[in-house]
Formats: C-alpha cells, structure tokens, sequence
C-alpha cells in the first residue's frame, strides 16, 4: 500500500492539467468546491457525491469512557462527528486496487 498523500494542490494541479485552467483558476475552483462541501457539513446537511459517497454528520450521546493507561472512568461529552460512507463503486475501485 502507497504512503503517498493526496493534498489540496495534487488536486488543483490535477484540474490544471485535464480541465486547462490556469493554476489560478483551478485554485479558486478546487478552494470553492471544498468550501461549499464542509460548509454544508457544519450545517449539517448530507453531502452526496455520486460514484463517490455519502459525507453525513451524526450527533453522538454522552457516555462514559475509559482512559486506558489508568483504568479510570471518564465522562465523554455528546459531540457531533463526520462519518463517510462510500459508493458500491467506490469501494469496487478500492477492492480492485487491493488486488494489483
């Protein structure tokens, strides 16, 4: 499995090369396109990408928790967490890059 890390510039450098932008441009389109994704989030709307998966929040209950160097209980707060799911697709791509 590669270490390899895709960032915020692989994927502006990506829409320069395939869609002919200027790298400018792809910045200001691969900023937007994350900023209207994790501002719908915070809302907490779903996020649908199709061929791609579903970004959703879900609120979690308080419970208690343990530390587990001590053994002691400890009090978790309810929080909201981001959970992704992905397309049938999605995880086909994955399943066939486990096997090259």
């Amino acid at each position: 499995m590669s270490n390899k890390t895709l960032t915020r510039m692989d994927l502006t450098e990506a829409v320069f090369r395939e869609v002919g932008l200027s790298r400018n441009e792809s910045a200001a389109l691969v900023d937007s396109v994350l900023h209207h994704v994790s501002d719908a989030l915070a809302k907490g709307e779903q996020v649908k990408i199709s061929s791609f998966g579903t970004f959703s929040v879900r609120q979690k209950n308080a419970r208690i928790g343990r530390n587990p160097k001590t053994g002691e209980e400890v009090p978790i707060s309810p929080r909201r967490v981001l959970s992704f799911r992905p397309s049938h697709l999605m995880k086909a791509r994955v399943a066939e890059g486990n096997r090259g």
